[in-house]
């Protein structure tokens, strides 16, 4: 059993831990269907194609990454960085469609704190949404996966995954993010209805628990919602504790619109906190790990997902580096883990009756 699941024995106890008992009662076999009707994808940086310029993989190609992530039983994916795919959409469609794969979104880092960056993000974001549209499914509507310039400023860098207040923005960078973010997505939402839902990460400057509580309170959920990721939520609150999850989904559940699904290696981070690694070496060591062998809880994110209603994919991101194993047999491993996890929340659902 997987350090991220134990202790976890009925949808109303996964509930609970998660926070949300306050809501109405569901009937165990629609629990069951909602969680059947999930689906998983799976992003190009599993591939190896990650936007850090010193983790750039192996080089694989598209063509053989969508081969591999279809083969895998995978329904869906990323576009990736700009130019990894086809960014001719009728091309980009043929190639979806051949392997009738979804494209769910697209990964925007945007230094939002300086607001001289906010009209480039906005023109950038704009030409990512209109790709995005050009290729949408009509059984899902594109997210926009905004998010900081990760891994650019050093002091954040140096110390990801224990970062204290006192790095954090200043009121008036909290602002200008904020500001940056709402105007990102509005300008988005209007032209191609497209969802941002922002993406909390380790080395950026919305990194912690309490970070992103404050960037909800400053940002408009009509066009600024999040993207939840379980190992960039657990490494970055400095803590192993699965409670800091479950905390997180009932703080800001209502906000979480979309799901990366990352695993935390609880040892390999404590390892890093410990030695003082930055965040590029914690992730050289394998911080984020396949999924099922981390600290993260799996089970009570497909229950709030169950209880929320919550419809479309979930997305699995694990950030394979050279010599951490082929990216094929990682994601193969991956998708039967979620799959047993999908599943077994589902028999025990349909058991219980009344969740």
């Amino acid at each position: 059993q997987s350090r991220g699941s134990r202790g976890l024995v009925s949808p109303r106890t996964a509930r609970a831990r998660a926070g949300e008992d306050g809501m109405a009662t569901v009937d165990g076999k629609e629990l069951a269907r909602r969680i059947r009707g999930i689906e998983i994808g799976n992003a190009p940086c599993s591939w190896g194609a990650l936007e850090f310029d010193d983790f750039k993989g192996e080089g694989i190609e598209f063509s053989q990454m969508l081969d591999e992530l279809k083969e895998c039983g995978y329904t869906a994916t990323e576009l990736g960085d700009w130019g990894y795919m086809p960014t001719f959409s009728p091309l980009l469609k043929q190639e979806l469609e051949v392997r009738s794969l979804t494209m769910l979104g697209a990964f925007l880092p945007v230094k939002l704190k300086d607001p001289t960056k906010h009209e480039a993000g906005i023109k950038e974001g704009l030409q990512l949404a209109k790709l995005l549209r050009s290729v949408a499914s009509d059984r899902h509507d594109p997210v926009l996966v905004l998010a900081d310039e990760n891994g650019t400023d050093p002091v954040r860098t140096k110390n990801a995954g224990r970062v204290t207040p006192d790095m954090g923005l200043s009121e008036e960078e909290w602002k200008s993010f904020a500001d940056g973010a709402n105007r990102i997505g509005k300008a988005v939402f209007d032209a191609y209805k497209v969802r941002v839902c922002f993406h909390p990460h380790c080395a950026g400057y919305v990194e912690t628990p309490a970070e992103v509580y404050k960037f909800c309170s400053l940002t408009d959920p009509q066009y600024v919602n999040l993207t939840l990721d379980g190992g960039h939520v657990m490494y970055g609150s400095g803590h192993n504790d699965p409670s800091v999850l479950h905390e997180y989904l009932t703080k800001v559940g209502d906000r979480i619109k979309y799901v990366h699904c990352k695993d935390c290696e609880p040892d390999v981070a404590a390892q890093a906190r410990k030695s003082g690694w930055d965040y590029f070496e914690a992730i050289k060591h394998g911080v984020f790990c396949e999924l099922g062998q981390g600290c993260v809880d799996f089970k009570a994110i497909v229950t709030w997902q169950a209880q929320t209603d919550y419809k479309g994919w979930s997305l699995v991101e694990q950030d394979v580096l050279p010599g951490m194993g082929a990216p094929k047999v990682c994601a193969q491993k991956n998708i039967d883990y979620l799959r047993k996890v999908y599943e077994d929340a589902a028999r025990q659902a349909e058991a219980s009756g009344a969740a």
